[in-house]
């Protein structure tokens, strides 16, 4: 298919002199890690604002939060102290008090965190203004500093998972009070967290510096010094990793790339959790989109398997829901439209549009996007639909997509696995982009509202699941959004380079960085 030749024409010649390469360079002693990140500049490292997956990587390192997900992990099952040391709940899960550690130092010399930090950057984390997280934590009522290191959270009603929304992942991260209203808005290019490695400096689309916080609680890291190259050419990364000048790179989700990898001396492969679920959401208050016939005529037009196929079955699935495959409250049967060609153009003249129509759609440069989009212009092309693609560097689209400026978002993306989390964010009717307090319901999407609000507050474990999986039935019935793929992360390193756990899993979408990391001699 043609798709192939425009994404694979230009980088193949490139790598093509990679195969065959020495061993990568030895690294003993190695207290410098070097990263190749596939984004061209940083967007936001204010960790209640980073959305992208490049943002989301870096905040992990910088920040901690009360709780964590055990290093490796994506499984609620493991989570464990992080500032917080030990807490208990009343009977009815209401009323939650968290006792901090002593000493635990901030980056930057900004002394002690305190209890008055974490009322800070929970209040922060719950106001629209200053967090694109603030729908999450709508349910919490107070939080108080009872002394120093002591916090207690009141809840006006019960939630999925109170601990799931205060660990070290989006609005969870716990921020410095004193180093956020001295620095303002600078503070998102110039962050303080309490996490193992502190920022350094930025040198915009070139890199971003840290170096180790030689103060952190658990301990001095064995890394002293990271560097986070910006190199958005898969072909650039990859060229860079073979040749010794960085010794781990975000991979490409395409299985020409794996076997290219692993037949690589010295480099090791890492595929891990979450698999980010790619949904294409559709404007329903634009037209012609707000014809449920067109919305459907696109989902047909749609072929998730071929896309899967492309990509490797390695590190990719056919996705099953609106929501990912992992989430409590998945519904692995909510009536998606299968792929059928004849029946979109049906649709579309049934709809006023027998000659086809022509969609103009923003699309991140990202490979892993493009590489998507691509596909699907050419899937779309066989029903009638011109899908004009207008290419903008990821952090861009990122702001433009918030602006309402595409009518077809393709976005990919992992949440703290619990049905929740995702309806509301992409789902729910006061996340809609232009609401005071928007996320990302790129699609206006208010048809599930009843159930996901009565499933946030439901005792019944099992109603529960089963509003969370009607709410599912409406939303693809009503075509907000077209499951397409699940993807896992997919991670190229230097063999020597041990995380120091078994990854399996980072909610930051990246190889998560802590004290452990160090290079085997």
């Amino acid at each position: 298919m043609t798709y192939n030749k425009h994404i694979f024409s230009g980088a193949l010649a490139v790598l093509m002199a990679c195969t065959g390469l020495a061993s990568l360079p030895a690294n003993a002693a190695q207290t410098e890690l070097r990263v190749g990140a596939a984004s061209a500049d940083i967007g936001n490292l204010d960790p209640h604002f980073a959305s992208s997956t490049s943002d989301r990587t870096l905040v992990a390192w910088i920040y901690g939060a009360l709780v964590r997900f055990a290093p490796g992990s994506t499984d609620p099952a493991t989570i464990e102290p992080d500032l917080a040391e030990s807490w208990e709940a009343t009977d009815n899960n209401l009323v939650w008090t968290f006792k901090l550690r002593e000493g635990v130092q901030w980056q930057h010399g900004y002394g002690e965190v305190t209890a008055d930090d974490v009322v800070f950057s929970l209040q922060k984390s719950a106001d629209p203004k200053r967090s694109a997280f603030a729908t999450d934590y709508s349910a919490i009522k107070s939080v108080e500093a009872v002394d120093a290191h002591t916090v207690k959270i009141t809840l006006a009603n019960q939630v999925p998972s109170l601990l799931g929304l205060l660990t070290n992942y989006s609005g969870g991260f716990i921020i410095s009070k004193k180093a956020y209203e001295e620095r303002g808005e600078g503070f998102t290019r110039n962050p303080v967290g309490f996490g193992p490695f502190q920022f350094e400096s930025i040198e915009p689309g070139v890199a971003v510096h840290f170096k180790s916080h030689d103060e952190y609680f658990r301990g001095k890291p064995k890394i002293e010094k990271v560097t986070y190259r910006f190199l958005n050419a898969a072909a650039g990364r990859d060229l860079a990793f073979t040749a010794g000048e960085i010794d781990v790179a975000a991979g490409s989700t395409d299985q020409r790339w794996l076997q290219r990898m692993q037949a690589t001396p010295g480099a090791a492969i890492d595929i891990f959790d979450p698999s980010e679920l790619t949904v294409l959401h559709v404007n329903r208050t634009q037209k012609p989109f707000d014809d449920i016939r067109v919305r459907q005529a696109i989902a047909h037009a749609v072929d998730p398997a071929q896309i899967a196929q492309f990509r490797g079955p390695e590190f990719t699935r056919v996705a099953k829901s609106v929501i990912p495959s992992n989430n409590l409250g998945l519904n692995p049967e909510p009536g998606i439209l299968p792929h059928d060609i004849d029946k979109a153009k049906a649709l579309l003249a049934e709809a006023g549009f027998p000659d086809g129509i022509t969609i103009k759609m923003i699309a991140s440069q990202m490979p892993s996007y493009a590489t998507t989009d691509q596909i699907l212009q050419a899937q779309l092309a066989k029903a009638g639909i011109t899908l004009d693609l207008q290419p903008v560097e990821h952090a861009a689209w990122h702001q433009m997509i918030r602006k309402d400026l595409s009518p077809l978002v393709d976005y990919g993306a992992a949440r703290f696995p619990v049905a929740d989390t995702y309806l509301t964010q992409f789902f729910h009717s006061a996340s809609a982009i232009g609401q005071p307090a928007q996320v990302t319901n790129f699609s206006h999407c208010s048809v599930a509202d009843k159930q996901i609000e009565a499933a946030r507050t439901e005792t019944d474990a099992k109603k529960q699941i089963e509003l969370w999986q009607e709410a599912q039935k409406l939303i693809v019935a009503d075509v907000c959004g077209i499951p397409v793929t699940e993807t896992a992360q997919v991670w190229t390193r230097n063999e020597k380079l041990d995380w120091g756990f078994e990854l399996k899993g980072s909610m930051s979408l990246g190889p998560l960085l802590t004290e452990q990391a160090h290079f085997k001699d």
